[in-house]
């Protein structure tokens, strides 16, 4: 049952808008769903909100402290709430994915992605889910750090927040400790409405 829903990103309008955001995007779109507001709280060093859903309570939470220091604002909320880690989802952007996929994970590597090391490290464990958000790969190593902050082009942000709005779907699932079901309905693109028939197919043959 997950009841601490987590976004990486860096704070700030300079970074509003770029690939390295979009766990930020995730939990803007949880808001919306949920309908709250999030709120800076210094306690936990970022942007927080209380939802309540089927009689639950559970948090959002975006940290402020810059990427690399993500664990930072994720343990201090874990801990005052008494949240374990397997009751955490952190959304990430993510390079081994295409824009427009998202996988849901438990467990595992940091791979390199900084926020997620500080998490692994703030809450001494790696056993906790993650949602990771496809934001494609510049094709060179060289060239990951430019390619995380700087915009996505419109067709792949609008791919990003296709796969984001179907995340949301798997969200009931996720609270329900339903993780299968979950996992199912996040990573099922939904199936493209059927054209309707042309006029000269509907003609019986002459």
């Amino acid at each position: 049952m997950i009841k601490l829903f987590v976004g990486l990103g860096n704070p700030g309008p300079e970074y509003e808008a770029t690939r390295h955001n979009a766990g930020f995007w995730w939990i803007d779109a949880l808001a919306r769903e949920f309908k709250v507001t999030l709120a800076p709280d210094k306690a936990f060093h970022g942007r927080v909100a209380r939802a309540t859903a089927h009689g639950h309570p559970l948090w959002l939470l975006q940290p402020q402290t810059f990427m690399n220091l993500s664990g930072k604002s994720v343990a201090a909320l874990a801990r005052f709430f008494k949240i374990l880690p397997e009751e955490i989802l952190v959304a990430h952007d993510e390079l081994d994915i295409v824009p427009g996929q998202v996988k849901l994970k438990f467990g595992g590597s940091h791979a390199g992605h900084n926020g997620l090391r500080d998490i692994h490290a703030q809450l001494g464990t790696a056993n906790y889910w993650r949602l990771r958000l496809g934001v494609g790969h510049p094709g060179v190593k060289a060239e990951v750090i430019n390619w995380v902050l700087k915009k996505p082009l419109q067709e792949q942000r609008e791919a990003i927040e296709t796969g984001i709005e179907r995340a949301i779907r798997g969200v009931p699932a996720l609270m329900a400790g339903e993780m299968e079901k979950a996992m199912l309905l996040i990573h099922t693109a939904t199936p493209p409405r059927p054209k309707p028939p042309r006029p000269d197919a509907m003609c019986p043959p002459g």
